[in-house]
């Protein structure tokens, strides 16, 4: 905040209040939205955004981004990483872009190099079938420098942003921006979950029974695969390197095609106001997007910048850290989950569902997606009346 209070030409102040969780800003901004007291930028995640504008209270930034004045440089909105910059514009919305990322993680699947190395493999699965071969023979034979009992290939928590994840490996997506309709049930998704259920069903794969527990298998070098956020690569590092202190590193998912990786963050949004006070908050957020600001961001936080150029001034950070480096080698490949209101009700029903598909070996994918679906677009419907 002081670089830009002390910088810009407009003498434009802006001041920083923490007002607590993701959740906690989201219950307070739902009251103070469209009144006086509500503050002139939130932080939130896209499904938050989608449920305030619901309310006709967030700033259309399509109103401003192309100004010839206070815009923003057709270059400057090409250097944007292409995923990061479209997870902002909402279709439900006619297309509003009605938020800006600051940073972005990613969906990576880590593994353990030298594990693979002793059970012949030269580099990381990148096809389903490679993924499986590896998993169900690391499940058979423990990596040697273990410093815990146990072996297994995989353990994947129960989470709707890992659903995404596997969906989008097997070439499907959840939701159809043309319809503006959950895709929760199809081919590809129905597809990636007959796979996993032969995992577990094989021995090959296991349940993330406590919180960080793949990441404390993985350390302690009983855990060959992980999938988890970009956001954890410190403590993958830390915890690696004070038990099995194995050499590591993280790789797109196995996917059936083009990989296509899950990507998250909260961005920033500007609430309704006076033209004057909308235009300073657009040009402070021009400013947390200027590439030596991402450079700043991103290697305080270990989160991925948003812009190209800003990923092209991190080289001593990405020779230093390795991982990192493979992370963001990732970014053409960055997809993303939908920016709908009430999608925490629908990531719910996404965990219920898949819970029960990879547990009980009777039921039919189809048939429990399928009813998946169905609620999720019922909630959608509700949401938008």
């Amino acid at each position: 905040m002081d670089g830009f209070n002390s910088t810009n030409q407009y003498n434009i102040k802006v001041i920083a209040e923490y007002a607590g969780s993701y959740q906690e800003i989201y219950k307070k901004m739902l009251a103070l939205q469209n009144t006086y007291r509500v503050p002139d930028i939130v932080v939130s995640y896209q499904n938050q955004v989608a449920s305030y504008q619901k309310e006709n209270s967030i700033f259309d930034l399509n109103t401003i981004i192309d100004d010839p004045t206070y815009g923003m440089p057709q270059e400057n909105q090409d250097d944007f990483i292409d995923a990061f910059f479209l997870q902002d514009v909402y279709s439900i919305y006619n297309d509003q872009r009605l938020g800006f990322p600051p940073n972005r993680s990613m969906e990576v699947m880590y593994y353990n190099k030298d594990w693979l190395k002793e059970l012949g493999f030269t580099a990381p699965p990148r096809t389903p079938t490679e993924f499986r071969e590896m998993a169900c023979k690391a499940a058979k034979q423990p990596f040697r420098g273990r410093t815990a009992s146990g072996s297994m290939g995989y353990q994947m928590t129960i989470d709707a942003s890992r659903f995404a994840s596997w969906t989008f490996a097997f070439g499907g997506d959840i939701y159809d921006y043309e319809t503006n309709q959950f895709t929760l049930n199809s081919p590809e998704a129905v597809e990636a979950f007959t796979f996993l259920r032969g995992l577990f069903a094989d021995g090959c794969a296991t349940f993330v029974t406590k919180t960080y527990g793949d990441q404390i298998d993985f350390s302690e070098g009983t855990l060959l695969f992980t999938v988890a956020s970009s956001s954890g690569l410190s403590f993958y590092d830390y915890a690696v390197e004070n038990e099995a202190s194995f050499d590591w590193s993280v790789a797109a998912l196995p996917s059936t095609g083009i990989p296509k990786q899950n990507t998250y963050g909260s961005s920033v949004s500007i609430f309704k106001s006076t033209p004057e006070r909308q235009l300073a908050s657009w040009i402070f957020l021009k400013y947390l997007t200027e590439p030596e600001v991402q450079k700043f961001w991103a290697e305080s936080t270990g989160y991925l910048p948003v812009r190209r150029s800003a990923g092209g001034l991190m080289r001593d950070l990405m020779d230093a850290v390795p991982e990192y480096r493979d992370t963001w080698n990732l970014i053409d490949f960055a997809w993303f989950e939908p920016s709908v209101p009430d999608y925490d009700t629908v990531r719910s029903a996404i965990a219920f569902h898949m819970e029960a598909v990879l547990k009980n070996l009777n039921l039919s994918i189809q048939s429990e997606f399928d009813t998946l679906n169905n609620f999720a677009n019922e909630i959608l419907e509700a949401q938008l009346k």
